[in-house]
């Protein structure tokens, strides 16, 4: 039996549980969360694909320089989010996180966040690791 290959490119999820220190004063999960809830999601791509740990001895360190956070509907304590993650696009020097949290089939949240790489020598952007350009041109083709 084949393997079903993932929708976007460098995809990943995880099952959520949402906690009663994640709720606001509204009664929803708090947008701070969310913030949190991505890093997740990012550090768990780079994990499945390539390892932070390697990443950051090879003098690679990812930093995020830009989110965006769409709200559609509320995700409550009582709740089951899955949350997905996937790299969008890269340029030389970026790549565009994008992402959702759903209940269900219902879209509750999308994102996308950009990030770069700095050199730990430097502290200064860097171009992207060969191996994730490489990867994500394979994807592409």
């Amino acid at each position: 039996m084949a393997t079903q290959q993932p929708v976007h490119c460098f995809e990943t999820s995880m099952t959520i549980r949402v906690g009663t220190y994640d709720i606001d004063y509204a009664g929803h999960v708090s947008n701070q969360v969310y913030l949190r809830w991505c890093e997740d999601l990012r550090l768990q791509l780079l994990e499945e694909y390539f390892p932070l740990e390697g990443l950051m001895a090879e003098g690679y360190m990812p930093v995020l320089i830009a989110s965006e956070i769409r709200y559609h509907k509320p995700i409550k304590l009582f709740d089951r989010p899955t949350g997905h993650m996937w790299v969008e696009k890269l340029t030389a020097a970026t790549m565009e996180f994008c992402g959702e949290f759903r209940v269900g089939e219902s879209l509750c949240t999308s994102v996308k966040h950009t990030g770069v790489f700095v050199n730990s020598k430097t502290m200064k952007p860097t171009k992207l690791p060969a191996k994730i350009v490489t990867k994500f041109k394979e994807w592409q083709a």
